[in-house]
C-alpha cells in the first residue's frame, strides 16, 4: 500500500508540505513517482514560484525515503528547469513549463486559459518592405509594404517568446498599447476577421545573443521555433508569424490518431 504522509496541505512560512505517496509495489522507480507528484503539483499552480519544498531530510523521512532517492527526484524537476536549488534557502519552485496544444490558437490566449499571467512587451511596429520570405508567403510582391511587429511575451514576469509577425497593410489597426494588453489573434477576430486555417513548421536552433539576452538565456540554449501563415475563411493569408521559444519553459503537445 501506498504511504501517505499529512492528508491536508500545509505551510510553514514559504516551505510547502503537500499530501505525497509512493507505492513501493509499483514496478516505477519511487524517485520517478515522487517527481511526478512534484511535477503534477508545480503544472496545477498548487506549487507556486519561489515555493520552498523543505530540504531533502525532512521529505525523506516523510515519505520513508532515503536521501539519494529525494535527492533524484528533485534532480529530475531541476534539470527541467521547474526547480532551483539555493544554498541557504533551500529547493525552489522556479516556474511551470509552458505546454500549448497545437492547434490554430494565440500564445497569449493560451497562457491566460492556463493562468500562466501573459504580459507583453512590443519591440516594434512599423511598417516596412516585405522580404522574399513573407511576400511569398502573404502572396504579395516582394518589397511590397507590410506591417511588422515584434513582442516579447513573458509568463509569471519571465520571457518565454520572441514573437515577429507580418501582416497585410491596412489589414487592421495595430495600437501598440492595445498590444500589450491583449493578442494578436484576439485584436483579429475583434475586428471582425475569421481565422480557418494554418500552415506551421515547427523546429529547434540555437539562440543567438540578441535572443539569449531577449530571453534570459545563455547564447547557444536550445530554442523551440515556429513559423505559421494564417488564413481566413475567405482564403486570404492574413498573418505570417516567426516565432522562438525557451526549450526550457515551452513546449507544443500533439494529439497523434491512427487512421482507419
Amino acid at each position: 500500500m501506498p504511504k501517505q504522509t499529512r492528508a491536508a496541505r500545509e505551510e510553514t512560512g514559504s516551505v510547502v508540505r503537500l499530501p505525497l505517496s509512493v507505492d513501493r509495489t509499483s514496478p516505477v522507480p519511487l524517485y520517478f513517482q515522487l517527481s511526478q507528484q512534484l511535477e503534477a503539483a508545480i503544472e496545477r499552480g498548487t506549487l507556486t514560484p519561489g515555493s520552498l519544498l523543505g530540504n531533502e531530510i525532512e521529505l525523506a523521512g516523510r515519505l520513508g525515503l532515503s536521501r539519494p532517492t529525494v535527492r533524484q527526484a528533485i534532480q529530475v524537476l531541476v534539470e527541467k528547469g521547474l526547480l532551483v536549488r539555493r544554498r541557504g534557502v533551500g529547493t525552489q519552485v522556479v516556474h511551470s513549463q509552458v505546454r500549448r496544444p497545437l492547434e490554430l490558437s494565440s500564445l497569449y490566449d493560451d497562457l491566460e486559459a492556463a493562468g500562466q499571467r501573459p504580459a507583453t512587451i512590443v519591440l516594434a511596429n512599423r511598417v516596412e518592405p516585405a522580404p522574399a520570405e513573407v511576400a511569398a508567403a502573404l502572396g504579395l510582391p516582394e518589397g511590397g509594404e507590410v506591417r511588422f511587429v515584434e513582442r516579447l511575451r513573458f509568463a509569471h514576469d519571465e520571457p518565454v517568446a520572441r514573437l515577429r509577425n507580418h501582416l497585410p497593410l491596412g489589414l487592421l489597426d495595430l495600437d501598440t498599447e492595445l498590444l500589450e494588453g491583449t493578442g494578436l489573434y484576439r485584436m483579429m477576430r475583434g475586428a471582425g476577421i475569421t481565422l480557418h486555417s494554418a500552415r506551421q513548421k515547427v523546429g529547434a536552433r540555437a539562440a543567438t545573443g540578441l535572443e539569449a539576452e531577449l530571453l534570459t538565456e545563455e547564447k547557444g540554449a536550445p530554442l523551440l521555433t515556429m513559423e505559421r501563415t494564417t488564413f481566413d475563411d475567405t482564403g486570404r493569408a492574413v498573418e505570417f508569424g516567426a516565432h522562438v521559444y525557451r526549450a526550457s519553459r515551452y513546449a507544443f503537445e500533439f494529439q497523434l490518431l491512427v487512421r482507419p
